[in-house]
């Protein structure tokens, strides 16, 4: 703008001077002049008069440019400043930050630290702990054995404690030779090891084949060898035959002749006269004196450790018989009848028969009812007994089939509970009439029939054989 007013003067200041020039006393020529002059001065006009916008549109661009530049060189220390400023604050906040990180890395540093102190005090004290408990449980352990130990010595029977209340045996202490035993026949000392044995009695057989093998047992009674009466029929039928004659045993010399109270007196003497060593023991009637039995026989062959063992498992089998029908409510009453002939035989107090039925978990009905022993008795004893059950210990082939079937058809015994229940069994007689160790089998075999649900019906077990 300041440019144009410049310009305009002086072409003002120009123009008078011209004017003055041409003026009235001026020669002639300075006025021819004049015309000119002003002719240039309007066409100077005229040519600036154009150029006078753009000019001034130019000098106010520069001016802006100008101020634009004096503002901007005037803002730029302000606007250094204030980038000083904020690139101070960013390292400001930077640093801030930085050192806000460095304290969180810390903090969590010192956190995980802690944590895994704690964890590893905590590990240490778990492991410290488990292993005082293992430590203290080895100790119980070993404590407990010791105590266990201390008790089987101190419990653990010695081999003569089992032979200490057995009749018979004089002194259980001694399992050397010779050693003594007290029979019916006397005091008689067995000199040594007896390594064969004939009894003459079926029961003592059944007894002597449990404890020694069959080769040193080497000669039986004919009713051994019949399976109507015998438990081993089928492991003696190959052996000799003897009865009670002497001369039968005398010929055969065995180291010793185990038998039964009935055996004749003379025949014991005859015996005795030609040096042949004979002890007649007792086979007690009642299954739990049927250890004492399996026991005495055991001592008298030397077999100690075999009659021991044995003796045991014929007590576990009788046990678990009695144990399984203890405290049964109502137990049945059972009565034991057979018929030989015309007569009716039952088992009372005392008999066979009667204590198996009571080994068997039921009432003897003989025994309540007053019967001692096995005796002969009429059916009006059976009709006022009135048992529950009526077992039949008979062989099928001497009659115990039809003597059954008579009790059903005999109208006076319609109201005997036995009878009308339809409860009157046939029994194996071998069982519930020999004197030996399968008596308990027979036990065994009445409970299947009494208590089905805790004894099945089935096949008895065997006893354990050497052989």
């Amino acid at each position: 703008m300041t440019r144009w007013r410049w310009l305009i003067g002086m072409v003002l200041l120009a123009s008078a001077a011209v004017f003055t020039a041409c003026s009235d006393d001026d020669p002639p020529q300075s006025q021819q002049a004049q015309p000119q002059a002003q002719q240039q001065q309007q066409e100077q006009q005229q040519a600036a008069a154009p150029a006078q916008p753009q000019q001034q549109e130019q000098q106010e661009q520069q001016e802006q440019q100008e101020q634009q530049q004096a503002s901007a060189a005037a803002a730029q220390p302000q606007q250094q400043e204030q980038q000083a400023q904020q690139d101070h604050q960013a390292q400001q906040d930077h640093q801030d930050h930085q050192h806000q990180q460095d304290q969180q890395e810390h903090q969590d540093h010192q956190h995980q630290q802690g944590q895994q102190d704690q964890h590893d005090q905590q590990g240490h004290e778990d492991h410290q702990h488990e292993q005082d408990q293992q430590d203290h449980q080895d100790h119980q352990h070993q404590q407990q054995q010791a105590m266990q130990q201390e008790e089987m010595e101190e419990e653990e029977p010695s081999l003569a404690s089992y032979f200490e209340n057995v009749p018979g045996i004089v002194d259980p202490t001694n399992f050397g030779w010779p050693r003594e035993v007290e029979g019916f026949n006397g005091l008689v000392s067995v000199p040594a090891q007896p390594q064969t044995v004939i009894t003459a009695s079926i029961g003592h057989d059944e007894v002597v084949l449990a404890l020694v093998p069959a080769a040193r047992l080497i000669a039986v009674g004919a009713v051994s060898k019949d399976a109507t009466f015998s438990n081993i029929a089928d492991e003696v039928l190959d052996k000799p035959e003897v009865t009670r004659d002497p001369e039968t045993i005398i010929a055969l010399a065995p180291d010793i002749v185990v038998t039964s109270p009935w055996y004749a007196a003379e025949g014991i003497d005859a015996l005795v006269r030609a040096d042949v060593l004979v002890v007649q023991t007792a086979l007690e009637l009642d299954p739990h004196t049927q250890i004492n039995n399996v026991l005495l026989i055991g001592y008298i062959l030397g077999e100690e450790e075999r009659a021991v063992a044995f003796a045991q498992e014929v007590q576990a089998r009788l046990h678990a018989v009695e144990e399984a029908t203890a405290g049964a409510e109502n137990p049945p009453a059972v009565m034991s009848v057979t018929m030989y002939g015309e007569s009716i035989y039952t088992a009372g107090s005392g008999s066979t028969q009667g204590s198996l039925i009571e080994a068997a978990g039921a009432v003897n009905a003989a025994a309540a009812g007053g019967v001692d022993g096995n005796q002969i008795i009429s059916l009006e004893t059976v009709i006022a007994i009135a048992p529950d059950v009526i077992i039949i210990p008979q062989p099928a082939a001497y009659g115990a089939e039809a003597f059954r079937q008579s009790l059903f058809d005999n109208e006076l015994l319609a109201a005997v509970p036995a009878i009308a229940n339809d409860a009157v069994h046939l029994v194996d007689s071998k069982l519930f009439t020999t004197l030996s160790h399968y008596n308990i089998l027979g036990a065994e075999a009445l409970a299947q029939i009494l208590w089905p649900e805790q004894f099945p019906a089935g096949p008895l077990a065997a006893f354990s054989s050497l052989e």
